[in-house]
């Protein structure tokens, strides 16, 4: 099988053909997710990646399609990885033991090893790697903080829940507590997810944003404190924010930021699935 199969879209007559590749070498683990990859025209040596992760019933090459993210790659010039997951109305495990655990095999063990082929196939910058994931997504992108914190620099999640939150022992479960927002966990109990995904981990943790809507009815917005609290307590901070913003990033979206490496985006009158600011992620991502 050859390695690559490719969707080309050349930018202007002067420029190399930019290429979305299917890339199926990447690593061996249990997931059979897929794994896409966009090389903008003139990638520049030592780039960055942006690992954009779709929500369920979704694809990578859909989420190629109907996210920022080619075009901010078009004109920030950085490499956008778009894993595909490989289950059952396109959602992602976020809930067995295996991939709440770091290498455990499953869905979040394939997007690290994407991750890492990335960085050795295209001489990628290590110290610039960011993911962003909605719904399902976002709930991977907790995860991958949680399980990877030394692939990432930063981590957005949309819409999504707390690492380990929608734990159900299982592949394909659903977290009716978490979902619904009743869950009854401690601040420590919420870090500890993230400390069992990665046992002894001492060094450097990605920064995190978190983006929810005060009228989401599929997760419901006790979510937003579900992370905010696990973060607030993995990363010391205090419970309540150290600075707000009203009406930022737009009108009715309130920012607070609780640390230097913690920021949530609370959107009043928003359902599931939060509009993507890719101007903003860029912002946050330093690029």
């Amino acid at each position: 099988m050859k390695p690559f199969h490719f969707l080309l879209s050349c930018l202007s007559i002067r420029e190399a053909c930019a290429q979305l590749q299917e890339i199926t070498n990447f690593g061996s683990q249990l997931s059979k997710a897929k794994m896409f990859v966009y090389t903008p025209a003139n990638l520049p040596p030592n780039p960055a990646i942006v690992v954009g992760v779709h929500y369920c019933t979704g694809t990578g090459q859909g989420y190629y399609n109907g996210s920022p993210y080619k075009r901010l790659a078009d004109e920030k010039k950085f490499l956008v990885v778009y894993p595909s997951s490989p289950n059952s109305g396109g959602c992602w495990d976020v809930s067995s033991r295996a991939t709440l655990r770091r290498d455990g095999g499953s869905d979040s063990h394939a997007i690290a090893n994407m991750v890492r082929y990335a960085i050795d196939r295209y001489k990628a910058d290590r110290a610039r790697v960011y993911v962003i994931g909605e719904s399902s997504g976002g709930m991977m992108a907790s995860i991958l903080a949680a399980a990877y914190p030394d692939l990432f620099a930063a981590v957005i999640n949309y819409s999504g829940v707390a690492a380990g939150c929608f734990f159900t022992d299982s592949v394909a479960g659903w977290n009716s507590n978490c979902s619904g927002g009743r869950m009854t966990l401690t601040p420590e109990q919420w870090a500890n997810y993230v400390y069992d995904a990665y046992p002894g981990y001492n060094s450097t943790r990605p920064r995190v944003q978190i983006y929810h809507g005060s009228v989401d009815t599929t997760i419901a917005p006790a979510n937003y404190n579900y992370s905010i609290t696990q973060w607030t307590t993995v990363f010391g901070y205090p419970g309540r924010p150290v600075q707000e913003r009203a009406d930022t990033p737009e009108r009715g979206y309130t920012t607070q930021v609780f640390g230097e490496r913690l920021t949530g985006v609370f959107a009043k009158g928003v359902g599931h699935g939060v509009p993507v600011h890719g101007n903003e992620d860029m912002k946050f991502f330093g690029l």
